[in-house]
């Protein structure tokens, strides 16, 4: 069994039930492969966890900032998406905790880990509401999630990729950004679609996805890092 109290530590949560914070960072996976693991997977902790963290996110910009309700829904979706919460548990080292199949553990694909990721980091949430309270469930998002909030709203980065690409070639060309479908694969089902990003007739860079909108979203996302915009 791993030692948790320095997770503890990284947390800044000394919880009374250890059990808890054990449950939220194990896998479904994790249990097919040991099925006399006395904890449950974190599934039920990360449902609570997500209804915890969206709750206070809600409070804090509700009572700190005048703005309109559709604004305040882009900043909220921004300050909990499974990107942003996948780099936090990163920085508070829960990968390290994560307890997966041989299989999950060894899959280097950087979405399938963000996903798994983000979960866990919800249900730490929902664990230490559980063990703590509301008060110190508060204090752990304050400090760790909407710390995010001053970044996130300085680069504009509540807006789509494809927004945020728009607005900054707008900005510095003076030009709005069009979308060419480069390669077209797949039966009328399940089409595959490769778009390319561009300003004027100048390629910046080149996305993927199974819908055209999907791809277009992924290139404007290459396109930010290609431009150095991101």
């Amino acid at each position: 069994m791993k030692t948790f109290k320095k997770f503890e530590k990284i947390l800044g949560v000394k919880f009374k039930n250890q059990d808890l914070l054990k449950s939220s960072v194990v896998h479904r996976s994790y249990l097919n492969e040991h099925k006399s693991f006395k904890l449950d997977h974190n599934e039920r902790l990360e449902f609570l966890g997500d209804a915890v963290l969206e709750l206070i996110v809600t409070d804090y910009l509700y009572n700190n900032y005048p703005n309109p309700e559709g604004e305040l829904t882009n900043w909220r979706a921004a300050l909990v998406n499974a990107k942003i919460l996948a780099d936090i548990a990163k920085s508070l080292e829960i990968e390290d905790y994560l307890y997966m199949s041989k299989g999950e553990a060894k899959d280097v694909n950087p979405k399938a880990r963000n996903y798994i990721l983000a979960n866990a980091m919800e249900a730490v949430i929902g664990a230490i509401y559980l063990d703590q309270g509301y008060d110190m469930a508060k204090e752990f998002i304050t400090n760790n999630v909407l710390d995010k909030l001053p970044n996130i709203l300085e680069n504009n980065l509540y807006l789509d990729p494809k927004s945020r690409f728009q607005e900054k070639s707008q900005e510095i060309f003076s030009v709005t950004p069009n979308y060419r479908v480069l390669k077209e694969t797949g039966p009328d089902h399940n089409k595959y679609f490769k778009m390319g990003v561009y300003i004027k007739n100048e390629i910046v860079a080149e996305g993927k996805g199974t819908s055209k909108q999907e791809a277009q979203m992924d290139a404007a996302k290459e396109g930010l890092l290609a431009k150095g915009w991101e």
